[in-house]
């Protein structure tokens, strides 16, 4: 188990509701058949595409993750879906704030939203649930993920700089609490950037094991902030493209490539606290404890990369397409050779020796969001990165790969947002930026 589910297990709220369910004589119900979105593959991420340079492996002692049938508590001093064990499925979706909307209107919207993520994520409908209460009244659960159990569901939550200042006002008098780490992200080389798909005051990050709990989470949300928030965009995702259990298998992106071998592990708290979690002093008061989130969709041109040479395919990436292996080296997990690999090879590029030793942790989904027109795929990467301070790590790595990576030449960004996740809601009644908003 990771370090930050041995602190949020602390709190009793969890167990007191597991032993509720139990007692109401809720049983286990098998999962649910997967939804359209499905797919098969994970893909790597660029800038990050994934820095398949991310960390070291843990140690044979490290302790083990938590079995995948475990709901993943809410309560904690980090949020959850950060370093905790990646799921398959993902629903991210960008908030706007309504033009209408008030600083008590926002807060209180955030209570509710921290009320009913505490539900969820422990297998409990929203509120009086989605066929009790007034028959006259809407119901407060929306109903589609009725009889399913939490599947890991995690729910995270990001603040973007447009929630602090925006178009010179700052709406809710937080301008002066917006973390400096919080930048608005540079143009880096290549980007084509959709307005639609970039931005947004608030970010929700769904993950879960079955895709139909993970649209659940982010509809309820929505339909709580109705008045005053409105979804900017969203993004379903599968196939998680690297893992925070690097003990377990390792993903391939769509490209056919293993991706995460060297992803940081959600049991090294040294490494946590190194690169991903903000630290006292470094930033306001209300980030210590959280990380700062760079989500990117970046497109891959599969139809091109499939018509490409397995020996230039291997070259892109500096290591072998069926074992893994960086090149010079016979297994995945061994210390790669970066002086074998081509000079512009993704590996080698991205590969903490290559940048001070920087490091991020991934943990971005496939997608395919059908066709672009002209008869290809629309389909890629959602990758997100979290780290201590995107300053010193997304953004220099992500200007080194952009400069010089082959891969360039079969991906393109499409989508870009920053977001500041605040440190974890650590027990019931308190709420989702609460000390942001205090």
């Amino acid at each position: 188990m990771d370090a930050e589910n041995q602190q949020q297990n602390a709190t009793s709220a969890a167990t007191a509701d597991a032993t509720a369910e139990a007692s109401a004589g809720r049983a286990p119900v098998s999962r649910r058949a997967v939804i359209g979105w499905a797919g098969a593959g994970v893909a790597l991420g660029a800038a990050g595409v994934g820095s398949v340079a991310a960390a070291t492996r843990q140690d044979d002692d490290t302790p083990a993750a938590p079995a995948a049938t475990a709901d993943i508590p809410f309560f904690g001093d980090h949020q959850s879906g950060i370093a905790t064990p990646v799921q398959d499925r993902l629903h991210f979706a960008a908030f706007d704030v309504s033009s209408t909307a008030t600083r008590d209107s926002l807060v209180r919207m955030l209570k509710e939203w921290t009320k009913a993520a505490a539900a969820m994520t422990g297998g409990r409908e929203v509120g009086s649930g989605a066929a009790s209460g007034l028959p006259e009244a809407p119901p407060d659960d929306t109903g589609e993920a009725l009889g399913l159990p939490a599947s890991r569901l995690t729910l995270t939550i990001g603040f973007g700089p447009s929630l602090f200042e925006k178009d010179g006002t700052d709406r809710f008098g937080l301008k002066a609490r917006r973390p400096e780490a919080l930048i608005d992200l540079p143009k880096f080389k290549g980007d084509n950037l959709d307005p639609q798909r970039s931005g947004g005051d608030l970010c929700i990050q769904a993950c879960a094991d079955d895709p139909q709990v993970a649209v659940h989470a982010i509809r309820n949300l929505a339909r709580i902030g109705m008045g005053t928030v409105n979804i900017r965009w969203s993004q379903l995702g599968f196939g998680k493209t690297s893992s925070t259990t690097p003990d377990a298998q390792t993903p391939r992106n769509m490209m056919g490539f293993k991706d995460g071998t060297h992803n940081i592990a959600g049991t090294d708290t040294a490494k946590l606290a190194e690169h991903v979690w903000a630290a006292p002093g470094e930033g306001p008061d209300w980030m210590t404890g959280g990380s700062y989130l760079v989500a990117r969709r970046i497109r891959m041109h599969i139809e091109t990369w499939d018509r490409t040479s397995l020996k230039e395919q291997e070259d892109v990436f500096g290591r072998t397409k069926g074992e893994g292996a960086a090149y010079g080296r016979t297994k995945e997990h061994d210390a790669p050779d970066l002086k074998a690999m081509p000079a512009d090879a993704h590996v080698r590029l991205a590969h903490p020796e290559s940048n001070d030793g920087l490091m991020i942790l991934r943990r971005g989904f496939s997608f395919t969001d059908g066709t672009d027109g002209l008869g290809r795929l629309d389909a890629g990467l959602f990758f997100l990165a979290y780290q201590r301070d995107t300053r010193k790590a997304f953004v220099p790595l992500q200007q080194r790969l952009a400069a010089s990576d082959k891969l360039n030449e079969y991906i393109q960004h499409v989508g870009s947002a920053h977001f500041a996740c605040p440190a974890g809601v650590r027990k019931p009644g308190e709420w989702w930026g609460q000390a942001l908003f205090g």
